[in-house]
């Protein structure tokens, strides 16, 4: 197994896979605990079926650069979640749920009115589930990953203060002078980029297990924000690394095998914390 997996190493592509899933990865999980604290967890799902609709559009118009399409839009609606998740009329979790099947039915119908290709279902399927794209990265890829992801971390460990009290209690970080809608705004611009840059690791339909199952299994073990985002990040790095490794050598499924990693780490974690007390 140790000589097929070096030999596997020494191609290009499965390199750049193993730098930018554990990239994106550790953005992932960052910004997870504060969206698992601020009961928006399941705000990834639903922005990833925007951009998977979005992505439609995109290659319909048979755009060069996806990106310059899908990135901006994601941006809008994950906005537009979090301030729809303090209206009274539109609980955060219905807007996701309307947001999420409409932006995934349309995806789908245009796909299926302007196919790009004859193989429907398989574009469907790469899309949803990155059955082989986080395969086929390019030299140009992974740096503009790389970019992000480390923007996206300077952005965290400069205002982790600030995104430590406006997740707790908004109320009080505006009290004391914080510009709570200035950070929530910080905080829905990373979250849509940090989903653009995963579907090509997991698929739409899976970024969501990405930020709520690490979270969840620091949160089962440890108690303070801190250890928690650390334990989270480091957690979330070895299963993505783990996981690409597995579906390389096992042939299964990258994206699936990832999450199914996170998950096993998940129920561990769990067990600890139900002996532990």
């Amino acid at each position: 197994m140790l000589d097929t997996l070096t030999l596997y190493l020494q191609f290009p592509f499965v390199r750049y896979a193993l730098i930018v899933g554990v990239l994106i990865s550790l953005c992932s999980s960052l910004l997870g605990v504060t969206l698992v604290l601020k009961r928006y967890s399941y705000i990834g799902d639903g922005l990833s079926h925007v951009a998977f609709g979005v992505l439609t559009i995109a290659t319909i118009l048979k755009m060069a650069s996806t990106m310059v399409l899908v990135l901006p839009v994601t941006i809008f609606f994950a906005i537009l979640l979090l301030r729809k998740g303090q209206n009274s009329k539109i609980n955060g979790d219905a807007a996701i749920a309307v947001l999420s099947v409409g932006a995934l039915a349309f995806g789908y119908l245009m796909m299926n009115l302007f196919p790009s290709s004859a193989n429907i279902s398989g574009d469907v399927c790469t899309t949803l589930f990155g059955s082989t794209s986080i395969l086929t990265l390019t030299p140009a890829d992974v740096w503009v990953c790389g970019i992000m992801a480390i923007v996206v971390i300077i952005i965290f460990i400069l205002f982790y203060n600030r995104i430590f009290a406006v997740t707790f209690d908004e109320n009080f970080a505006n009290a004391v002078g914080t510009k709570v809608n200035f950070y929530n705004l910080l905080i829905a611009t990373v979250i849509a980029t940090i989903i653009v840059l995963a579907m090509n690791l997991v698929g739409s339909l899976l970024i969501s297990a990405l930020v709520i199952f690490p979270a969840l299994s620091a949160m089962s073990i440890l108690k303070s924000f801190k250890s928690v985002t650390i334990f989270s990040a480091i957690s979330s790095m070895i299963c993505a690394f783990a996981g690409i490794l597995i579906s390389i050598l096992a042939g299964t499924p990258v994206g699936s095998t990832i999450v199914a990693a996170d998950l096993a780490l998940f129920v561990v974690c769990y067990i600890i914390g139900r002996i532990r007390g």
